[in-house]
């Protein structure tokens, strides 16, 4: 019988030397990745040139480029002032003239809805108005006063435990030895001895022969956990860029409340708003310039200290 060979498959593979197929493979791999690596080069030298092009021909579209890249909603409190209306209305300006337009910038906040034990041990509700850039609580609207002494707390990370010694030596007309403050607290003597060495290593408090007293000058932290409002808050959004920056967050914020507020005090929630502030520029009597900030909420100076960024 003669011997008879099937055709072999029309799709199998009769590459004798395999080994040159998978070269040709990796060298067409490696052209792929190197092109696209050379286009992505090619690309970003282009992107550069332009940038640096529009840097020195066209200056007014990198502003406008970097005002949409910064620029972000922000709920604010609407203004109840203008500048105008503060300038003819303060005594300030009757001296000093204003030299250029005022600048209005926003100056932000941590707006909090809270419920809270008062001292007849009923529930009371309120908000309150606390400031990312100082640390500080605002007490009332109408003045903008504010309490003195949560930003060291903060900056120091102090607890709960901590604030009550603060607490008590506040309400001791600022001034307390440790059995008055064992006689306030009612604690074991270890663990209230505990408590001061690391209020005091945290510079809190200071200790001047028997007594112990707050590290500060005139320290107001035995208020209310609520601001007062003198008239309703209007919030709007706006799309805006000039903002100081927070030195404070939500969070440490939100801590310190919890923490020297007490275990009946609650937040229900938080919300980040921004205060408008107006930034007046006037020529002095002497010749030199002067920069004023301005509340145009309450048309009231703000003092610079509350404004370092």
């Amino acid at each position: 019988m003669d011997n008879f060979r099937y055709p072999p498959p029309n799709n199998l593979n009769l590459d004798k030397n395999p080994l040159n197929q998978y070269k040709n493979k990796h060298e067409k791999f490696k052209k792929n990745k190197f092109m696209r690596f050379l286009s992505t080069l090619i690309i970003l030298i282009c992107i550069g040139y332009g940038v640096y092009w529009i840097n020195n021909n066209q200056p007014e579209l990198k502003h406008k480029a970097l005002e949409m890249i910064y620029t972000r909603n922000l709920s604010i409190l609407e203004a109840r002032f203008t500048a105008n209306q503060i300038i003819q209305n303060e005594e300030f300006f009757n001296e000093s003239e204003p030299i250029k337009e005022p600048i209005l910038r926003y100056h932000p906040y941590v707006l909090m809805e809270v419920k809270f034990t008062s001292q007849d041990a009923k529930t009371e509700e309120g908000v309150i108005l606390w400031d990312q850039v100082d640390g500080e609580m605002i007490t009332d609207t109408r003045t903008w006063d504010k309490t003195h002494g949560f930003s060291d707390c903060m900056n120091a990370n102090a607890d709960r435990y901590e604030y009550q010694i603060l607490k008590t030596i506040a309400k001791n007309k600022g001034k307390a030895t440790r059995q008055s403050l064992q006689n306030a607290l009612n604690l074991d003597p270890h663990l209230l001895e505990a408590w001061i060495e690391r209020t005091y290593k945290k510079k809190l408090i200071i200790h001047q022969g028997e007594f112990f007293r707050i590290h500060l000058h005139n320290p107001v932290i035995t208020v209310e956990p609520s601001t007062y409002i003198s008239e309703p808050l209007v919030t709007k959004n706006i799309k805006q860029t000039e903002s100081l920056a927070s030195r404070y967050s939500s969070k440490q914020i939100i801590k310190a409340a919890e923490s020297a507020f007490g275990d009946d005090f609650a937040i229900r929630n938080t919300q980040n708003i921004f205060l408008p502030v107006y930034c007046i520029t006037t020529k002095n009597p002497d010749g030199s310039c002067q920069t004023t900030h301005w509340n145009a909420l309450n048309g009231k100076r703000i003092p610079h200290s509350n404004l370092i960024e």
